[in-house]
């Protein structure tokens, strides 16, 4: 089900090309970033190809196409030498060692062709097979040369807020109030465990947007409409601080595998409550120790002086007061026209260097299953 609208944050600009995920998430579940896609574009420059001496007839089946120049461009930026190109494919044999890749035989072709021959390769099996590989690079220091690989999760440019008051109604009606119990232990590892900001936490960034739009209705003119807004403020601060008690307290998840267990589904609705908590049930006996911030890293070159410039994951992943009413508008607008200052955003990225050292084993595989688990349960929620 997707009842969630759609929201975008600023005009950020997402230059990742998409590729397809294994788990792909509905569209409407999470508001969206106010921004185009940027696309990579596209090298003008023809490929160069080298084919024996042959028939003209079976030309074009005996040619080999070298890959796109600007990648010939970056090999031919490093310094020939023996040990370039040694380093070069003791490095590429690692790689492909830890991602139990073949990769082509290139050796036979002179420099600097067979090199980039081996990488467009390289990159193009990468891409088949690795669920969030962004790209490889070679580097060239003053002692080796080697390739720098990057795993990118793609968060879509999506505004992860979890709507609490959903939560607070479901717990009193009646007829969902079992949901409701199963559901405060989902937000009880999310809280404890995955490390998800709390609006009512003034560490967090939502506490002060908040705090921004009431003083931006008590210092505006005074209208009919005033105390309306006032009121939801308010109403918003004491649900917060309601559900948030409930979920501070770590008997949801002592109770967690007993209230899965316990759950009768008695419709759709209950079905989707209990996928989503057996799944975050799994995911906090899996990874007892993770949290959502355990590989931010900024999506592009940033440099000390830019880091005022990053949206962190920090102001687009939180729990939140309501999914309607005025005030979230009002919030949605304001978080966008803060965030179209940014240049960038943190996401959850992995970089691995092939150069001789131990290789992490480390993977994406916990933010790819934590993302969509706020997927669903953002579905969920908002239905109430």
């Amino acid at each position: 089900m997707n009842y969630a609208q759609t929201y975008f944050i600023g005009n950020y600009h997402n230059t990742r090309t998409a590729t397809t995920k294994a788990i792909t998430p509905p569209t409407k579940r999470v508001r969206k970033l106010d921004a185009k896609a940027k696309r990579r574009e596209r090298s003008t420059q023809r490929q160069t190809q080298i084919s024996t001496n042959s028939n003209v007839a079976n030309g074009f089946l005996k040619c080999t196409f070298l890959p796109k120049l600007k990648e010939t461009k970056i090999v031919q930026a490093c310094r020939k030498s023996d040990k370039t190109e040694r380093d070069f494919y003791q490095s590429l044999s690692k790689l492909a060692e830890h991602y139990q890749i073949e990769p082509m035989q290139s050796k036979q072709f002179p420099y600097p062709y067979n090199m980039a021959l081996a990488m467009s390769d390289m990159e193009e099996k990468l891409k088949q097979k690795v669920l969030d590989w962004e790209e490889i690079r070679l580097v060239q220091d003053s002692k080796n040369t080697y390739f720098l690989s990057e795993e990118r999760y793609n968060t879509g440019s999506n505004l992860f807020y979890i709507p609490v008051a959903s939560l607070y109604r479901m717990l009193h009606n009646y007829k969902r109030k079992r949901n409701a119990h199963l559901l405060l232990s989902v937000c009880a590892y999310l809280y404890h465990i995955a490390d998800i900001p709390y609006y009512r936490q003034e560490a967090s960034y939502l506490y002060w947007m908040y705090e921004m739009m009431n003083d931006w209705v008590e210092m505006d003119d005074q209208t009919e409409q005033t105390a309306v807004y006032l009121a939801e403020i308010k109403q918003a601060e004491y649900i917060g601080d309601y559900i948030e008690q409930r979920i501070y307290n770590r008997i949801n998840l002592t109770v967690f595998e007993q209230r899965i267990n316990s759950f009768k589904a008695k419709d759709d609705f209950d079905n989707e409550c209990l996928t989503v908590a057996k799944e975050a049930f799994v995911l906090y006996q899996t990874y007892p120790n993770e949290n959502v911030f355990r590989n931010a890293k900024p999506n592009g070159e940033a440099f000390e002086e830019d880091m005022e410039n990053i949206i962190g994951m920090e102001k687009y992943i939180s729990f939140y007061a309501d999914h309607k009413g005025w005030l979230n508008e009002t919030l949605i607008e304001s978080v966008n026209t803060e965030m179209q200052e940014y240049g960038q955003m943190e996401e959850p990225i992995i970089q691995k260097m092939f150069d001789g050292r131990d290789i992490t084993a480390n993977n994406l595989c916990f933010e790819n299953r934590l993302f969509t688990l706020l997927h669903s349960l953002s579905d969920i929620l908002h239905t109430f």
